[in-house]
């Protein structure tokens, strides 16, 4: 009987861990523009926000003039104008972006996923290391452009698949037509990512934050590090309005598999409230960041719930409220999405050095036996303005949250007894958009034929997510729990969703070597159409057999310009150094000129120019001889 309950454990725990959510999540980190939004699973299109996390199924539309940033822990997507970007998959094991229409640059730190993949209507693009690529695609000339500047990746369709290495373009007509040309120069949209990669690799932040916590580098522009004897470098906002406290001053909106996730309205809104914890000292709020050689485990929000069903806290909001407060860093953080022990622990030994395992081993069984866990346990909950309340329709709605908000005073946080994992609250599709649903008002939106148009692929993507209509009754059923990974993707078999567009997996593509044109690439719409040919009927490629392999960069690399970058200007060299100041010989202190100088006097005579100007002097007499010598004289001649 000791086996079978032993067995039974380890099948439970495995089912766990099948249904633990990514450890990693995109954001949508920069806009400018006209961008658009469309959630899996929903078929309405809102404006774009900042901070809005992202994950498998979510679209994202930058219109005519537009461009939008998307960073996930390894990488950085940078869409430019009408650019149509989808993930086909987002999580620990694969990286699967769908590209319809439109330029796309990546920019690949490291390969830490399984498998790093750009799919498009005529090719799908593999990349096999760390650097940089652009991909674009036209819809109206059939044909897609793949540069590497520096990295190598592999391209694949129904003509064959070939190794792109750094420096090179390949352009993909139809689906079996492929030339290859050195890649071109940089334009407009190159040097606009270049300026982002910058502003990344020289943050100051880097130096305390773990290079995994996505957004670490808003941060610098924002606030100040600071010495904490407990805690290390902790990271202080400045110019707050009074009374600020974390988790105020944004939204919530519902995000699969992990349930209500906080979406901040500061620019530095992200790393801050999906990573580490938040401290009181000395009457500031300050971020404690997670530890700086760990790889995080990303979180919706690290805070602790209050409230359900009746929950008013005497206060009257009008109907039933729900309240929360940030977690500190000696907090155990419980998820309301189903996980793993083992996740359980990761998601708060990554994200704090105070907790440890029996820390979190203690709260979190206690949690599972009783449901909920003491308020009087954590830190913050007697911090001031820490605790706030709102009715559950601000959740549910998506409504800004600092428009409700009421905060819980001291006296009234003594009336709280327990906390929960999440708010008992059924999200609706404006919880899913992030907003309140448009009602009418015209968002861009990528053309209809663009999205329904095939895509190729390297690998099958997983299935897209059930509808929001497919998904709701379940929800309503156990208000704010999400619905498992493995549930979600039973309903998609059993009622599958709106048809998703088609994806052609290529899997047998023969290996071919297309030869390397050394003139540019023409514009689109210009390549010759030819058929691909065998590497035998074709010439040589002028290239090395064996190419050396660039080793990858370091975590935070020093930025290095790509080769097509024009060349810099030689610098010239310093002119030689001046010899050290020497003072004329006998020059006098105060120089004068020489028609200005008076006539020099050298013992007592005149210079030798007025001497030749002047008479010549009488001729000497002898000088008379002393008095003294005289008399002497005058004595001889009397002696005679």
């Amino acid at each position: 009987m000791s086996k079978q309950i032993f067995w039974a454990a380890i099948v439970a725990a495995g089912m766990l861990a099948a249904q633990d959510p990514p450890t990693l999540i995109g954001r949508l980190s920069h806009l400018e523009g006209s961008v658009s939004f469309q959630p899996g699973g929903v078929d309405e299109w809102v404006p774009a926000s900042l901070n809005r996390p992202l994950t498998s199924g979510d679209q994202i539309f930058a219109d005519e003039g537009s461009r939008a940033e998307i960073q996930i822990p390894s990488a950085i997507f940078r869409l430019g104008s009408r650019s149509a970007f989808q993930f086909l998959s987002l999580d620990d094991q694969h990286v699967q972006v769908k590209l319809s229409e439109g330029p796309l640059i990546v920019r690949v730190r490291e390969m830490e996923s399984g498998s790093f993949e750009i799919d498009t209507p005529n090719a799908a693009f593999t990349i096999s290391a760390p650097g940089e690529y652009r991909i674009e695609t036209y819809p109206d000339t059939n044909e897609t452009y793949v540069t590497v500047r520096n990295g190598e990746g592999q391209v694949n369709g129904n003509g064959g698949s070939f190794t792109l290495h750094a420096r090179e373009q390949a352009v993909v007509s139809g689906q079996d037509q492929y030339q290859v040309y050195e890649a071109p120069g940089l334009d407009a949209f190159d040097e606009w990512s270049i300026g982002r990669d910058r502003r990344q690799y020289r943050s100051a932040s880097s130096r305390y934050v773990s290079p995994y916590v996505v957004g670490a580098e808003d941060l610098d522009n924002y606030g100040d590090w600071r010495p904490n004897p407990e805690y290390g470098q902790v990271w202080y906002p400045r110019t707050m309005p009074t009374g600020w406290a974390p988790y105020q001053f944004g939204h919530w909106a519902w995000i699969d598999p992990w349930g209500w996730t906080w979406v901040d309205d500061a620019p530095w809104g992200f790393a801050p409230f999906h990573y580490g914890r938040w401290a009181f000292f000395d009457g500031n709020w300050g971020w404690v960041p997670s530890p700086l050689r760990v790889r995080p485990v990303y979180a919706p929000a690290l805070v602790a719930w209050i409230g359900g069903g009746g929950f008013s806290v005497g206060l009257r909001l009008g109907g039933a409220s729900v309240g929360w407060f940030p977690l500190s860093p000696r907090d155990v953080y419980i998820p309301a999405y189903r996980a793993s022990p083992t996740y359980v622990t990761q998601v708060n030994v990554t994200n704090t050095t105070i907790i440890n395992n029996t820390n979190v081993t203690n709260v979190y069984n206690n949690y599972v036996r009783t449901g909920n866990v003491s308020v009087t346990n954590y830190v913050n909950r007697s911090v001031p303005g820490a605790v706030v309340v709102v009715p559950q329709s601000t959740l549910a709605a998506a409504r800004p949250v600092q428009q409700e908000v009421t905060r819980v005073q001291p006296n009234q946080v003594n009336m709280i007894s327990t906390a929960e994992s999440a708010p008992r609250v059924a999200p609706q599709v404006a919880s899913v958009l992030g907003r309140p649903a448009s009602s009418g008002i015209n968002v861009p939106r990528p053309p209809a034929a663009v999205i329904s148009r095939a895509v190729v692929a390297n690998s099958a993507p997983p299935p897209p997510p059930p509808s929001f209509q497919q998904r709701a009754g379940r929800l309503a059923q156990d208000p704010g729990r999400p619905i498992p990974i493995q549930e979600q993707r039973q309903i998609t078999r059993a009622a599958p969703a709106v048809v998703a567009p088609p994806v052609h997996v290529v899997t047998q593509a023969p290996a071919i070597t297309p030869a390397v044109n050394r003139a540019p690439a023409p514009p689109p719409g210009t390549v010759t159409q030819r058929p691909a040919q065998p590497a035998s009927a074709r010439p040589q490629v002028q290239q090395p057999q064996a190419r050396p392999v660039e080793p990858p960069p370091p975590a935070r690399p020093a930025y290095q310009p790509p080769a097509q970058q024009p060349q810099a200007r030689p610098v010239e060299p310093p002119p030689p150094a001046r010899p050290a100041y020497q003072p004329p010989a006998q020059q006098p202190k105060s120089y004068e000129p020489p028609q200005a100088r008076p006539p020099m006097v050298v013992h007592g005579q005149q210079p030798e120019s007025e001497r030749r100007v002047q008479a010549p002097p009488p001729e000497r007499r002898p000088a008379p001889p002393p008095k003294d010598e005289k008399k002497k004289d005058e004595k001889k001649d009397e002696k005679k």
